[in-house]
């Protein structure tokens, strides 16, 4: 279909951002000092934004926009360079456009050959594994989300603990934040575990995660679970899981996990052994059974 859409003057514009607040459904951003339209499929080609601009440089044009077609929006993004197709991505993410994302992440490594970037560095910061920053959070890399690996054999150990040292091997472990196809996930045995589980669990660590890489989820109160879908996808297919163990509790609202992880699988040519794994609300396994 021909349709309405924001259009940009480079030349016009000065990067001064007064246009990015007015266009509410988040299309554009301000990236290497200009305004960048980093997603056709969120502009409603209304253009609420015009008005905002004191350069004149935003106006609406009349294009083909039948269907959107990802392959070639990353075309366009990647001659914008690496900033601009980075924002592009972390969009698709954010509106939960799960299948068009996954295009774009296919079409950058098909054409890692050609691209004057490196792709896998992209598609890392993409999933959360963004570098840390000098000013902190408000930069976008929060120390608290740092990768980063270690050996449970070098945690020092404590003989007035009154419960073992801890078995967890990687950081970060909130669903959100983990880079799919980091290291610590190549070819690992999952645990992935509701936030409750482990409070409710006097032997998480030492019978459940030891052993296991991990990630952390609660299917009721998260946001953006096809993200979630989309992450596990990512490390059954790409870091190719050795098995995924699901640990819920008993309420219903729990079970949600499992179907995150279902949905993943459905997705994947690859199969992985699934493992499900219900407690209550007192740590008592009261079902287990792979499915």
């Amino acid at each position: 279909m021909i349709r309405d859409i924001v259009k940009i003057d480079e030349e016009l514009c000065d990067g001064c951002g007064e246009c990015v607040p007015n266009c509410h459904e988040g299309a554009l951003q301000i990236i290497d000092d200009k305004a960048r339209l980093v997603s056709d499929l969120m502009c409603d080609g209304l253009g609420a934004c015009i008005g905002h601009c004191p350069q004149g440089a935003i106006t609406i044009e009349q294009r083909e926009a039948e269907a959107y077609d990802e392959v070639k929006v990353m075309r366009e993004m990647v001659e914008k360079g690496r900033n601009t197709v980075i924002a592009h991505l972390s969009h698709l993410l954010d509106h939960n456009e799960v299948g068009f994302l996954k295009e774009g992440v296919e079409y950058l490594k098909n054409h890692q050959d050609i691209i004057p970037f490196d792709v896998y560095d992209v598609i890392d910061e993409v999933h959360g594994n963004k570098p840390e920053k000098k000013s902190g959070c408000a930069s976008g890399g929060c120390p608290g989300s740092k990768p980063m690996t270690f050996k449970v054999a070098d945690q020092p150990s404590n003989e007035n603990a009154v419960a073992p040292n801890s078995e967890l091997q990687q950081w970060p472990v909130q669903l959100h934040l983990v880079n799919p196809t980091a290291s610590y996930f190549q070819k690992a045995d999952l645990l992935l575990a509701a936030d409750c589980s482990a409070f409710a669990m006097g032997d998480f660590h030492s019978k459940w995660l030891k052993g296991k890489a991990l990630a952390i989820a609660c299917p009721k109160l998260d946001s953006n679970i096809e993200s979630y879908i989309y992450k596990l996808s990512m490390m059954i297919e790409e870091a190719k899981l050795n098995t995924i163990t699901v640990l819920r509790m008993e309420v219903p609202c729990c079970g949600g996990l499992e179907n995150i992880v279902n949905r993943a699988v459905s997705m994947c040519s690859r199969k992985v052994p699934v493992k499900s794994v219900v407690v209550n609300r007192m740590g008592t396994v009261l079902d287990e059974e792979w499915i």
